[in-house]
């Protein structure tokens, strides 16, 4: 079978290594986004996606839409039976989507039709879920809508940040899509299913002012930020008139004014007062700094008083 295998992130990897190594199923080609700058020098680096691909020595395109007849021209030439993708990045139009002769499936990394779109796994943290999972999809034109081919879930911990739970599922999904290569290559692949639209959630794009917190609120929902933000944006917030990042942290009882900083709970720990409850910071950043554990957040602010006692 000829496989076209489209993604960019790192979420992407473990999906292409499988097929890779597999070798009953190594991809023609792979899709990636176009290259763009990262550091000060803004120089061009490779994706995650791209790089694996390029030490496997497959081909790779990039163009910047799939839009165009050109590029759908050079996807037609591969001739693909199957198309897969990955966090990709771009939509894929009906004439796309047509060209393999078994379609294009998605792999995404929330039980739909919950959290459709483009951060799945921050809103199930933001929510309070249980659970999330892999869902193997048949692509139509809408925003993760198509009928669903198979599933699988995992719990979500309770200390577990997006960064952690990015990396479980990322392997989880390249397990699903062997999976579900194996049931179609035996010819047991069950029908998909319709997604039950009344029952969609969107998960939208993060922007960093989405990680600020509000000490009015709830703790514990501070802390579902905290860790639903890591490793970005990272949670930020005001102490002391200072805006500081937000590593680790969690709820816990007690009672003080939203914002207020409670001292006779350290040094272990930083405790801010919320709209029910309390945060307990474990690790915080200042401005231009490394992050730091409370106890030396502590001893630095002691230094300061000292300082400016002097």
């Amino acid at each position: 079978m000829r496989i076209l295998f489209a993604g960019t992130p790192a979420f992407a990897v473990p999906a292409l290594r499988a097929l890779i190594e597999s070798r009953r199923w190594h991809p023609v080609a792979v899709l990636c986004q176009p290259d763009r700058g990262a550091g000060r020098g803004r120089k061009l680096r490779f994706g995650p996606v791209k790089q694996l691909a390029v030490e496997a020595g497959i081909a790779v395109i990039q163009p910047p839409s799939l839009r165009g007849a050109e590029s759908r021209a050079a996807l037609a030439m591969l001739e693909p039976d199957l198309l897969v993708t990955a966090a990709y990045g771009l939509l894929l139009p009906q004439a796309v989507l047509e060209l393999p002769s078994q379609g294009c499936w998605n792999l995404h990394a929330s039980l739909l039709p919950r959290w459709r779109g483009a951060s799945p796994i921050n809103q199930a943290i933001l929510a309070g879920d249980a659970e999330t999972g892999i869902s193997l999809m048949q692509m139509d034109e809408g925003l993760d809508t198509g009928p669903v081919i198979l599933q699988r879930s995992i719990s979500i911990l309770p200390e577990e940040t997006a960064g952690e739970l990015h990396d479980r599922l990322s392997e989880l999904a390249a397990e699903v899509l062997i999976d579900g290569l194996s049931r179609l290559e035996r010819g047991n692949l069950p029908p998909a299913e319709p997604q039950q639209a009344s029952r969609a959630t969107h998960a939208p794009l993060i922007d960093k002012a989405d990680a600020e917190l509000d000490w009015t609120r709830p703790a514990g929902e501070l802390a579902r930020m905290v860790r639903a933000y890591h490793p970005w944006p990272v949670a930020c917030a005001s102490i002391e008139g200072r805006t500081w990042r937000i590593h680790r942290a969690r709820a816990a009882d007690g009672r003080a004014a939203p914002g207020e900083l409670l001292t006779e709970r350290g040094p272990e720990v930083v405790v801010v007062g919320c709209g029910e409850g309390v945060l307990e910071i474990l690790e915080l950043q200042g401005p231009g700094r490394k992050p730091v554990r409370a106890r030396d957040w502590f001893n630095a602010r002691k230094g300061q008083g000292r300082e400016r006692r002097e």
